[in-house]
C-alpha cells in the first residue's frame, strides 16, 4: 500500500492552501523544514509582495532542498488553484510561456510549496511585460573581495543615482553581494533600460576605479562587478526577503542607506529576519512611490556612444547587437581587435551542479600543483555560476598569468567534470553540421 501524503492545510485571507510534505527538512544544517520556509515568508508578506506582486515569476524550484540541485521553471504548472493567474511572456529566442502571477500571501505560500526558496521576479508588471518599472543594480564581487569593497561601490552607487535625479533601495544579495533596485517609470524599453545600466556601471567604474568593474569578461575584472546584463529581457535576480540556499539560511535584507556601510550579511537570516520585520517594518516600503526618469543616465549613454564606447557585450543566448563588441573572452579570441588585449592563459579545473564538490575539485588542484598555487592572485581563480535552459552549475577556471611561462601546468581533465548542459550542447553542433552540409 502506497504511503499517504502527509499534508498541513493553511488558511490564508481566506484562501485554503495545501502543504505538502510539511516536515521534510529543506535546511539540514539549520533544521529548516518547508513549512518553516512557507511560515517565514507569511511573516513577512508585505515585504516579500512587494518585490513580486503583479509580476510574472520564474519558478525556481529546489524541490529535495537547498543543499541539492535546483531547476528552473518558467511555465506555469497546469494544475494550480483558479485564484492564481499567468501571464503570456516573450523570450529574446522567440519562444513564448504563460508565468505565474503572484498577487497575495496565498499565492506566495502556494509557490514555497513547490520548493520556491528563492523569489525570481521579473522587471516588470503583468500590464505592461514590454517596458519595465525597475532598474536593477547587482553589485557581485569577485572571489576574495572584503565586504567593506562591496559596501563602498554602494554608496557610490547612491551618490551617482541622487545626481540622476534617482533614488536607489539597497539590499544584500543574501550571498556575497548587494543589489540596489530603481522603481523608474514603465516608459523606457527592455534595451534602453540595459542602455542605461551600462552608462551607470562605466560611470560608477570612473569614480571608482580601483574598486569597480564594468567588464563583462570575468578574467579582465577586478574588486567590484557592475553587472548590467541582469536587465536584459528574461533575466531574473533574487527579491528582497529571499531566502538564499545557503547552510544559515541568510536572507536578501532590504536596508536603510544609513545601515549600508556597517551591516553584515550574515546578521539577516531565516530566524533573525521577522523579528527584524515585526520592529522596524519594511525599509523599501515607500518604494512604489518613487518612479523617476531614466533620461539622463540615456544622455550620459549617448555621451559614451560619441566618445567611443560601444554597446557592452550580452548574454550569450542573445542576438548580437549592432553595436556590440566581438562576443567572445579576450584569452579565447583568435584575432587582435583593434585595441590589443593580452590573451589570458586560463585553465577549467572543475565543472559540477554542486558548488561544494567544485571547490573540493579545485583544492585538489591546488594540492597536486603546490608549486603554482602560492602564486596565484585573488582574481585568478574564477569561480562562474553558469546557467543552463533549465540548471544551474559552477565552473572554476584558474588564470595562470602570474605563474611563469615554464611552470604553467597544462590543461587536464576537469575534476569533476559534470557539465550538465555538454549533451545538449553536442547535440546542437551536431544539428547545426547537418544543417549546414
Amino acid at each position: 500500500m502506497a504511503k499517504e501524503e502527509s499534508t498541513e492545510a493553511l488558511s490564508i485571507e481566506g484562501r485554503d492552501v495545501q502543504i505538502t510534505h510539511p516536515d521534510k527538512l529543506y535546511f539540514s544544517q539549520a533544521r529548516i523544514s518547508k513549512l518553516d520556509l512557507v511560515q517565514y515568508y507569511l511573516s513577512v508578506a508585505p515585504g516579500a509582495l512587494l518585490g513580486i506582486q503583479d509580476r510574472p515569476i520564474v519558478l525556481k524550484r529546489f524541490v529535495n532542498g537547498a543543499e541539492a540541485e535546483a531547476f528552473y521553471q518558467k511555465r506555469a504548472p497546469a494544475q494550480r488553484p483558479a485564484w492564481l493567474r499567468a501571464v503570456t511572456l516573450s523570450f529574446p529566442s522567440g519562444r513564448t510561456a504563460e508565468e505565474i502571477v503572484v498577487d497575495d500571501a496565498a499565492g506566495l505560500a502556494w509557490i514555497v510549496n513547490l520548493g520556491c526558496i528563492e523569489l525570481h521576479p521579473h522587471p516588470v508588471r503583468s500590464g505592461d511585460l514590454d517596458h519595465p518599472d525597475e532598474l536593477r543594480i547587482d553589485l557581485d564581487p569577485i572571489p576574495g573581495v572584503d565586504w567593506t569593497d562591496v559596501t563602498r561601490v554602494a554608496v557610490e552607487v547612491q551618490a551617482f543615482l541622487d545626481e540622476m535625479g534617482l533614488r536607489g533601495w539597497p539590499k544584500t544579495s543574501g550571498s556575497r553581494g548587494m543589489h540596489v533596485n530603481v522603481r523608474i517609470q514603465p516608459r523606457w524599453s527592455f534595451t534602453e533600460v540595459r542602455r542605461s545600466a551600462v552608462a551607470l556601471s562605466r560611470a560608477v567604474e570612473r569614480r571608482a576605479p580601483a574598486l569597480a568593474t564594468s567588464k563583462w569578461w570575468k578574467e579582465e575584472r577586478h574588486g567590484v562587478f557592475l553587472d548590467y546584463n541582469q536587465n536584459a529581457k528574461d533575466r531574473t535576480t533574487c527579491s528582497a526577503y529571499s531566502v538564499r540556499p545557503l547552510p544559515d539560511a541568510r536572507i536578501s535584507a532590504p536596508l536603510h542607506w544609513n545601515e549600508v556601510p556597517d551591516c553584515d550579511p550574515a546578521d539577516f537570516t531565516l530566524f533573525t529576519m521577522p523579528e527584524r520585520f515585526a520592529k522596524i517594518g519594511d525599509p523599501h516600503a515607500e518604494m512604489n512611490s518613487s518612479a523617476g526618469s531614466l533620461e539622463k543616465l540615456l544622455e550620459l549613454a549617448d555621451k559614451d556612444e560619441a566618445a567611443g564606447l560601444g554597446d557592452a557585450p550580452w548574454p550569450p543566448h542573445f542576438r548580437k547587437m549592432k553595436s556590440e563588441a566581438p562576443r567572445v573572452a579576450p584569452s579565447r579570441a583568435k584575432s587582435a581587435p583593434k585595441s590589443p588585449r593580452v590573451k589570458m592563459p586560463l585553465i577549467v579545473v572543475a565543472n559540477s551542479p554542486d558548488k561544494a564538490a567544485a571547490l573540493a575539485g579545485l583544492e585538489r588542484w591546488k594540492q597536486r600543483h603546490a608549486e603554482v598555487a602560492p602564486l596565484l592572485a585573488i582574481d585568478d581563480v574564477l569561480i562562474d555560476s553558469m546557467r543552463g535552459r533549465s540548471s544551474t552549475w559552477t565552473r572554476i577556471r584558474v588564470n595562470l598569468r602570474h605563474v611563469p611561462e615554464a611552470q604553467r601546468p597544462t590543461q587536464e581533465t576537469p575534476d569533476p567534470d559534470d557539465d550538465p548542459t555538454r549533451e545538449w550542447r553536442e547535440h546542437m553542433k551536431k544539428k547545426s553540421r547537418k544543417q549546414e552540409s
